[in-house]
């Protein structure tokens, strides 16, 4: 069972309230389920608001699935992203080989709705962690869980917690090959050489590949940039043609940023006894910040390529200055640390916002919306503004229950799903 459709079904369930976050009070006391049925509108709806749009999730969740089958890769998606398993079941449905998760609890709730395919892309030595995989494998025979280790001792603990940890199916673990000056990883082949020999030493691991994260190495679409990328995913490459391991192979990178660098330097290892896994997590939400500037996926360079299909909605609450409207949404709703917001239009005016007109700071609850120039006036409080927003992966965490759009450029927008997230 790839996921459990009943557990997901569930959440439709779910009786909403005033704990789900900017839901309106017309809501309360139905279920999900009730309320859908009652064909609610966006206009109904309060601000400050994040919103999902059907018709991009869609596009995009296509175009990933085709291009990815097409590069002879897996797909194991990122699910730290969106923490949301209804959306987990999409990805999943459309052809995904698993779910990439970063920490224990993270696999714990993929596992409460029956996910059985799980690639921790990270170490995992706490012990509490560690001991339910062991437990949880040995329940279940058809559970597949993967997860990284790069260094002697990391897989020497590891080894020492499970002593104690009930018999098992051996852990799969992969050698998680880092680079210069980037993030967690060993830092030469040689040094992933000594992981992979600790790991078939040992009686309760199995190597099952080699693993990384090429995102750490560059931000950018510079020369040196992309020349990082490649060179380490060369070195990846090329740790996996010096292991030999027992079973069947998983060579895995990130592929958000740079999924063709990818494909170009790992699709080739590919055949019976390996899998190429892509990691991407930012591709179904896509953004019109960093990534819709990174990405080789992104419209309008592809068509129809991935497109944003998250936004923020906030309402103007002052004007104190000539060139100064101050909205209330903030940090506590809309992510910021990949680029600021970006006022794209004003709601029902059927206008977009002077490129001039730019957010230029965000409080916890206000945004500082400047307006130069002789448009400044012309945004009354009360006016509602639709904001471009950057980074999917820290939006999604502000919200526990996200409204789903059937098209976010619909005159009137409807409410056609409500996506509920874990964090």
């Amino acid at each position: 069972m790839i996921i459990d459709n009943g557990v997901v079904d569930a959440l439709a369930d779910e009786t909403l309230g005033p704990c789900h976050k900017s839901v309106p009070p017309a809501a309360w006391g139905h279920t999900v389920r009730e309320y859908l049925a009652s064909a609610p509108e966006l206009a109904q709806w309060p601000t400050p608001l994040l919103t999902l749009d059907r018709g991009r999730l869609d596009a995009n969740r296509a175009l990933m699935a085709g291009w990815t089958a097409a590069a002879g890769v897996a797909l194991a998606p990122h699910g730290k992203t969106t923490m949301a398993p209804q959306l987990w079941r999409e990805q999943l449905d459309a052809g995904s080989w698993a779910i990439t998760l970063a920490t224990a609890w993270q696999a714990q709730l993929a596992r409460s709705f029956g996910v059985g395919r799980i690639m921790l892309a990270n170490t995992l030595v706490d012990p509490v962690g560690l001991a339910w995989v062991a437990t949880e494998s040995a329940r279940d025979a058809g559970f597949e869980f993967f997860c990284w280790a790069d260094s002697v001792a990391t897989v020497e603990l590891m080894d020492k917690i499970l002593r104690d940890a009930p018999p098992s199916p051996r852990v799969r673990v992969l050698v998680e090959l880092g680079g210069p000056h980037g993030r967690t990883g060993a830092r030469t082949r040689a040094e992933g050489r000594a992981v992979a020999a600790a790991l078939r030493a040992s009686e309760r691991l199995e190597l099952a590949g080699v693993a990384g994260y090429e995102g750490a190495l560059a931000h950018d679409r510079g020369i040196a940039g992309l020349a990082a990328v490649r060179d380490y995913l060369g070195e990846l490459a090329a740790l996996h043609g010096e292991l030999t391991c027992p079973g069947a192979a998983v060579v895995t990178a990130g592929g958000s940023a740079y999924p063709e660098l990818v494909v170009a330097e790992l699709a080739a290892l590919a055949d019976d006894t390996t899998t190429v896994v892509l990691r991407s997590g930012a591709y179904l939400v896509h953004d019109d910040g960093f990534y819709a500037g990174i990405s080789p996926l992104a419209a309008p360079a592809v068509e129809p390529g991935l497109r944003a299909a998250m936004h923020g909605w906030a309402r103007v609450v002052s004007r104190p200055e000539p060139e100064l409207a101050l909205l209330d949404g903030g940090k506590r709703d809309f992510p910021f640390d990949e680029g600021l917001p970006v006022p794209q239009l004003v709601v029902g005016a059927d206008r977009a916002l002077p490129a001039a007109a730019s957010i230029t700071a965000l409080n916890d609850q206000h945004a500082f919306l400047r307006l130069p120039g002789a448009e400044a006036t012309d945004l009354p409080v009360g006016s509602i503004v639709r904001l471009g927003l950057s980074h999917p992966c820290t939006a999604f965490d502000k919200w526990r229950l996200i409204p789903v759009l059937d098209s976010v450029d619909a005159a009137r927008p409807r409410v056609v799903d409500l996506i509920r997230t874990y964090f």
